[in-house]
């Protein structure tokens, strides 16, 4: 337990300074960006209207009057205060408005990320079983094509299928169009987010599907596994007695390793649905110049990427007990 402790402690030092790297980068790309706040947001044509004063007001509600290291220090110095500052669009605090969109993007990727683990898993374990038959060829096939395939061009031909022409589903938003907020039910939520979610499992299966398949052959090529059958025991007993575990390690770290593919992807799959989540928002911060907002999802985002690689960590004890003990001794 001590050394877990001075483990997950030593990696939130790590955590610290890997935001503060993310927090700068993504500072210094906003900064320079070509992109001018004012006349992104108010309009070259609004500008030639104005007064200097309103200008000049303009200017410094938007920071560009302020040298970039002050700007860049006075945001941190809020952060260390636990002030994420208030958005220049929304007009609202960062941390109410990436709360609202998270709470709608969290159920969206967490199905997505679990269902694509259990099946790439399920799918990658198979395909070893079997290699060199059919299912793995077909297996292989499906994962090769997802994996060339753009996530966008994923969700746009399921939004053709299965909205437009089949109507199964909605064409987009969290929400039905028009409905007051009370009346809106659960499942409503769970069909407009069917086809997002969808697309995010599907896209992540394949990576997850092929590296467990390799790892299965070596497995099945190790000797105890010839002793295994040399002894009798069925292919279900080595799957689950001598396979499951050794294929857990590298599964788990893709798994959690997939979080950051699981964020990247919902940014364009919420574009495509216009679905209001925290990819969307990190857009419209983009294109809006919103340097609070946006640095504000940014470091989110990548805690939530770092917090997964911790997880997946302090899991590898409790699959392998000779990583558990090894632990223990030093």
């Amino acid at each position: 337990m001590k050394h877990r402790l001075q483990f997950a402690g030593k990696k939130l030092i790590r955590m610290a300074l890997l935001l503060l790297g993310v927090s700068l980068a993504a500072f210094l790309l906003v900064n320079a960006s070509p992109l001018d706040p004012l006349q992104t947001n108010v309009g070259q044509a609004a500008l030639g209207s104005m007064s200097q004063e309103q200008i000049e007001n303009l200017k410094a509600y938007w920071g560009t009057d302020t040298p970039p290291v002050q700007r860049y220090l006075s945001w941190l110095g809020g952060i260390l205060q636990g002030d994420m500052g208030t958005s220049l669009l929304y007009r609202q605090p960062v941390a109410q408005v990436i709360g609202q969109r998270l709470a709608s993007s969290f159920w969206l990727m967490a199905f997505a990320w679990v269902l694509s683990g259990i099946l790439g898993l399920l799918l990658g374990m198979a395909a070893g079983m079997n290699r060199g038959k059919w299912p793995d060829k077909l297996i292989r096939g499906y994962c090769l094509t997802i994996s060339s395939t753009p996530v966008f061009w994923l969700a746009l031909l399921l939004l053709i299928i299965f909205s437009v022409w089949l109507g199964i589903f909605p064409i987009g938003l969290s929400v039905p169009i028009g409905m007051e907020s009370g009346s809106i039910t659960f499942a409503d939520r769970i069909q407009h987010a069917v086809l997002p979610a969808l697309t995010l499992s599907i896209t992540g299966v394949a990576n997850i599907a092929l590296h467990t398949r390799e790892k299965m052959i070596d497995i099945l090529d190790s000797d105890y596994i010839l002793f295994a059958r040399a002894r009798g025991e069925s292919n279900r007993s080595i799957l689950w007695r001598h396979c499951l575990r050794n294929v857990a390690l590298p599964a788990i770290t893709l798994q959690f390793a997939s979080i950051s593919e699981i964020i990247g992807g919902s940014v364009l799959v919420e574009q495509v649905f216009s679905y209001p989540g925290l990819g969307q928002a990190a857009v419209t911060a983009g294109l809006g110049s919103d340097l609070p907002l946006l640095l504000g999802i940014t470091v989110v985002t990548a805690a939530m990427v770092f917090g997964g690689n911790l997880a997946a960590d302090l899991l590898y004890g409790a699959v392998d007990p000779k990583i558990r003990r090894g632990a223990s001794r030093k």
